[in-house]
Formats: structure tokens, sequence, C-alpha cells
């Protein structure tokens, strides 16, 4: 199945899982310069963001479409951070922005421009820390990238936020992703997709990736795409999750794999891909903060793709927190205990990130709160509470542990 573009002309509706994506979009942009903004030594901070597939800003409903939704997220958690930087004693913090934004119809981009216009105005007359440049393209994006790609080298732009939303799979490849994670170190990806149209992608009669998946996976695809209304049960979520990871997980160190929550059918995967721990951990922190938002069905601590019929779905909510906080309570002890029986804790984020769907606080109290573990500072001190770890600690076993940790 191919999703039809959509019909801007005609005022486009605002689905229910676009309202889910955005809500995840506008919140994630704003911790994303909360985090990147907080060192009170930093007076500036220069980045871009692309948007290869924008619309034209608005849906029949009035509701925003992204490039509205990131410059008044800019403009708002600006006065945000410069209010608190005030009120600490600090200078404010100044933010070079450069918009890139591209669809490949000449006319959605020009209703762009009329509906995106107001709200450039406002941002210019109301933050004086803030300067924007805005670029408009209208090409097919993986044509568009290679130029992209140049514009941002050539000002040696290192801060770089893709929002890849497109109707399908098919205009986003893998390689475009990896190239935009190998090209900047501290450079994100944002890809939504139809797993229909993925699935398809892998189909080998479609002859399209060339890609092959491992342990049974194709014989699920070609169960999906022959019977889609799998999607609508939670325990071929699990499934699906597993194939769009193992394909794209080579793409970044950090994937979150996650569709879009709804329990009517789970037909959109919102994807979040990262070179940096701390992005992740950001990310999935976003998550639980709006529990409607996407849905994970498998492991709820470690190795979160290790899953069976009998594991639940995962919702971000109180519940799900409940259950990764149960898992991680032998999941975080036995892989220090695998490591050796010590393990940096800056290591134990590499690995831990790339595998949990879990909240950070939840992680930091198993290591303060387990009998089994200690953490160590820089020098030699014992950590007591949760919120005070820092990636330059250390996590320890403890001499008199109460479980034996076997490998699994």
């Amino acid at each position: 199945m191919v999703k039809k573009d959509y019909d801007w002309e005609g005022k486009a509706e605002l689905g229910e899982h676009s309202r889910k994506k955005h809500a995840i979009l506008k919140e994630y942009f704003r911790q994303y310069l909360l985090t990147r903004c907080q060192l009170p030594q930093r007076e500036r901070f220069r980045m871009a963001v692309i948007d290869g597939f924008t619309g034209a800003g608005l849906y029949e409903d009035g509701s925003f479409c992204s490039p509205i939704i990131f410059i008044q997220t800019l403009l708002r958690t600006l006065n945000e951070i410069n209010l608190y930087r005030a009120s600490q004693g600090f200078k404010p913090i100044n933010i070079d922005c450069l918009l890139i934004f591209n669809d490949k119809s000449k006319a959605v981009i020009e209703q762009l421009k009329q509906n995106f216009a107001p709200h450039l105005i406002k941002a210019e007359q109301e933050a004086k820390e803030l300067s924007l440049t805005v670029e408009y393209h209208s090409s097919p994006f993986e044509k568009l990238y290679p130029e992209i790609k140049q514009r941002l080298l050539k000002t040696k732009t290192h801060n770089v936020l893709f929002n890849l939303d497109q109707c399908g799979y098919s205009h986003v490849s893998t390689s475009i992703i990896r190239d935009i994670m190998h090209s900047w170190k501290n450079a994100e990806v944002i890809l939504t997709f139809m797993i229909s149209s993925l699935l398809a992608f892998l189909s080998p009669d479609k002859e399209k990736s060339g890609v092959p998946l491992e342990d049974g996976l194709q014989e699920k695809v070609d169960a999906i795409l022959d019977d889609e209304n799998l999607l609508n049960k939670k325990e071929w979520l699990g499934e699906a999750e597993k194939i769009a990871h193992t394909y794209l997980k080579a793409c970044a160190p950090h994937v979150s794999p996650f569709s879009i929550n709804n329990p009517n059918g789970w037909r959109y995967w919102l994807m979040h891909f990262a070179n940096s721990y701390r992005a992740r951990q950001v990310y999935n922190n976003v998550l639980h903060e709006d529990s409607e938002t996407q849905a994970h069905f498998g492991r709820a601590g470690l190795n979160m793709l290790s899953y069976n019929p009998s594991n639940s779905l995962y919702l971000f909510d109180n519940d799900s927190r409940k259950a990764a906080i149960e898992a991680l309570q032998d999941d975080i002890p036995r892989l220090v205990g695998q490591s050796g029986d010590v393990l940096p804790m800056a290591e134990f984020y590499e690995i831990a990130y790339s595998q949990t769907p879990a909240h950070s606080e939840d992680i930091h109290h198993i290591m303060i709160d387990n009998p089994d573990l200690e953490v160590i500072t820089d020098n030699g001190g014992t950590r007591r509470k949760a919120s005070k770890i820092k990636a330059t600690d250390t996590l320890k076993l403890t001499k008199q542990r109460h479980i034996i940790f076997t490998f699994k």
C-alpha cells in the first residue's frame, strides 16, 4: 500500500498519527534546545534544522505543520532559557539557526512561504538573541540531499537535525541516513514512514533493497504483506518492530524503533537516530512524558527486542515504568557482571541506550537502590543520590551480592 500525497490546496486533514507525531517533535525539539544550551559558559549555539517533507504549513483545522512547530518552539524555548539564565545571573545565549525547508511540490512551497511569513516576522521582532536564515527548496529529497550536505559542510555547521516525514518509505534510503550520521558528529534524524511501505520495500519480490533478513523475519514480512490486519494485533507490533530495527539499526549507534501508538493498528513508524547516547536518553524521557504517543511490544528493561508472545505492550506510562524498574533490577547488575564487575558510566550509557525504552530516572534509581550495585565518583567516593550520577562515574557490583548473575 502506498499512501497518496496530501492535498494541500484542498486543505489537508490532520490525522491522529500526525497529531501524535507532532507532539513528540515539539517536545523533543524543546528538550534538544534545553540540553544543548544548558552550559552557562556557552553564549552562542549554531544549528541547522532540515525539514525534508514540509507540507504547506497549515492543516484544514488550522493546526501547524512541522516548519511552524519548529520556529514557534525555537522562539519559546530560547525565551525560556534566557529567562532562567537571567535569574541565575548568566549572560543570555544567542542561537544562530539555519532552517532548510523542502517539499517536492513548488505550489506547496509557495503556500508554505505565505503561511510561515507571519511567524518568521514575529520571531525576528521578539527575540534579539535569535538569528534566523530560512531557505526554501522544491525537489525530491534524495536529489536535494547532496546539495544540503555541501551547504552545511561549507559553513561548518556541526549541529544538524533532520526531520524526514515521508508519506511512504522509499524517498529516504538507508544510505542517506548513514551518510547523515557519519557526516556530522552531532547529527540526529527523525524518520517517519508507513510500516507497510517498508515491508513492501523489503519484499524479495520487489528486488529493491537487497538486504537479507535473518531469523525468520523474511517470513514475517511476507505474512504481514499478505494480511495487513495482522498489524492490529499487539504481538505483530513486536514482529514489525524487530523487522524495522533489524533493517535500520546499522544507520546509527542509537536507534529508537517505536511505532506511533494506535490501538486500532500500528501503521506508522517514527524512528529517532542519534550518535550520542544523551540524545536517546532525552528522547526516551520525552516519550514517558506523553504515554499516548508511541508504543513498544517487547522487554521493558535492557535487550528490548528480546521478546516473546508473553511480553506486554510498553506504552511509556506508569505501568510500563513499573515493568521497566522490575526488569532493570536484574538487567543492570547482569550487564555489569558480564563486563567484569566494573563498568564506566559512559560505557554503560552507550550500551544501555542502544537497547532500552526505560526512563533515565528509573535507571539511575536502580543504580542507587539495588543492593548489588554501587556508583563510585571520580575521587573514589560513593554516590548516594540518583540525581547526582554523572557520566564520569563508575558502576560496580558490590562485594557481597544478593544474586548470582549468569550469562543469558
